[in-house]
Formats: C-alpha cells, sequence, structure tokens
C-alpha cells in the first residue's frame, strides 16, 4: 500500500535549515518568534509558516515553538510530543511547578491531575496547549523557596520539592485536587516526610491556616503523636479558616484547631 506523502515532512530550505542549524547550536529546541527574527535579521513568519507546513517545528502557542527532532521520523510534527513540563517552563519567569502536579510528580498522588500547576508572581490566564491546560498560580517572590531541580529531556525544570507541595497544597487545597487528597497524601507518604522541614516551611509561608489543616489531618488520621514535636512553640490563631476551602461554609467549629470542619476526613474511606 502506498503511504501518503503529504503526511511526511519536507526538505528545507536554505533560511530554513539555517534558522534550524542555528537554534540547534544555542541549545534552543523550544524558541520564539523573536528568536527567530534575530537569527533571520528579518520578519520570521514566512519562514516558520513554512517549516510548519513542512512539519518541522511544532506551534505550542502564538509565538512559541518546538523544533521536531529528526529521530521522530518521517512524519515530523505529527509523531512529536513535548512533555508538559518543558512547555510549562518556558510559560513564566519565574515560575516552579507545584501544588497537585507537584504532589502527583512526587508520588504522594496516584491522582492525575487535569492541568499542569505552575506557580508565578504575576496573573496570568489559563492556556490551553498540546490538549493540556496550563493553570498559573500568583504566589509572592518571598514563596519562592524550598524548590528543586529535574531534568527532562536535557531540560532543568524547577518543582518545589516534596515538603514544600505539602505546604502548598495545605495553603491552597483548591489547587490540589481538594483537601481529602491532601490528606490522603500525607497519611498514606508520612514516612517519606520531613515534618521539621514542613514546619520550616510553614512558618516561612507565614499562614498559620496551614497548621491548623495539618494538625486536623494528623490528628484523624491517628498521625498526631507521632509528629506532634512539629508542633512546639506554636499556637492556633483565633479565626475559623474552612478545612475545604471550595466546600461548603456548614460545618462543626474545632476548638483545638481553630478550623471549621466542613469535610469529614476519614481514612477508612481510602481503604481499598
Amino acid at each position: 500500500m502506498k503511504e501518503n506523502t503529504e503526511s511526511h515532512r519536507k526538505g528545507l530550505g536554505k533560511k530554513e535549515t539555517n534558522l534550524l542549524s542555528v537554534l540547534s547550536r544555542e541549545n534552543k529546541p523550544i524558541f520564539t518568534a523573536n528568536d527567530a527574527k534575530s537569527i533571520l535579521k528579518t520578519t520570521p513568519y514566512i519562514i516558520l509558516h513554512a517549516l510548519k507546513r513542512k512539519k518541522w517545528i511544532l506551534t505550542l502557542k502564538n509565538g512559541l515553538y518546538a523544533i521536531v527532532p529528526l529521530d521522530i521520523g518521517i512524519k515530523g510534527a505529527e509523531s512529536f510530543i513535548v512533555h508538559d513540563f518543558i512547555v510549562a517552563s518556558y510559560l513564566a519567569e519565574p515560575y516552579y511547578i507545584g501544588f497537585w502536579t507537584a504532589l502527583n510528580y512526587h508520588g504522594l498522588s496516584d491522582q492525575i491531575p487535569m492541568a499542569v500547576f505552575i506557580s508565578t508572581t504575576r496573573p496570568k490566564k489559563p492556556l490551553k496547549m498540546l490538549n493540556t491546560e496550563f493553570i498559573f498560580i500568583q504566589v509572592s517572590p518571598g514563596r519562592f523557596f524550598g524548590l528543586e531541580t529535574i531534568e527532562i529531556d536535557n531540560r532543568e525544570i524547577i518543582i518545589s520539592d516534596k515538603e514544600k507541595t505539602i505546604v502548598d497544597c495545605l495553603d491552597h487545597p483548591e489547587h490540589s485536587g481538594g483537601i481529602e487528597e491532601v490528606a490522603k497524601a500525607i497519611y498514606y507518604s508520612h514516612e517519606e516526610l520531613d515534618f521539621r522541614k514542613i514546619k520550616e516551611y510553614g512558618l516561612k509561608t507565614g499562614n498559620i491556616t496551614i497548621f491548623k489543616r495539618l494538625g486536623y489531618i494528623l490528628e484523624s488520621t491517628g498521625l498526631f503523636e507521632k509528629y506532634k514535636t512539629a508542633y512546639d512553640g506554636l499556637k492556633m490563631t483565633e479565626g475559623y479558616p474552612p478545612l475545604e476551602k471550595f466546600g461548603t461554609r456548614k460545618g462543626a467549629y474545632n476548638e483545638k484547631w481553630k478550623l471549621l470542619v466542613n469535610l469529614e476526613i476519614n481514612r477508612d474511606r481510602w481503604k481499598y
């Protein structure tokens, strides 16, 4: 059966070859229209359109492109998949991958989030690219700590470490699959977590609600006695924030943790 050659990528012209060669030498597998303009010394859109038509580049969003590697084969962009974290690393500056996405990456949650959560310092509307939604969470510059660097396809990616992920998720469970998902992560992975570091990060974040939610979760899952030293010197402030941020405001007021318990945490429900 004869293959449809229309689905194959085509040969390159001189300017197209030059652009891809320079981008490769500069180690820019993902590049912007401005990158192309600085190399071509002219408006790049005719060349970019040709490269896209010939399946040598993939449009990630308006003005952002990925070079399709040679080893992908003759179908080019049709067969090329860019890792979501690599795309995310080009969408904001500064940034780190966090919340539910980091919870899943670290193996603290077996639920795969429907979006990639990106912490950054400026408000930014969600983006949909390559069938993935990217959600931007605005945080203050002072929240950029507890981070680590991982490598994916030779690209360094910044992500919150396990303890910072837990702290962020306790602070904003609405970006983390809900407080029950966070509670499961803590319960099933507590031996992997450094609670001294969680305390340090929580204090640095400056939101005592983190400790209110954590204390209630530890007590509800039978873990508080094991980790109660993390609460030495801490005092729960007045005010009753909700346990579940996007839940109902109806519930019981817990005096010990100064918390509105609007969702039951019951580990027996989690048994398979």
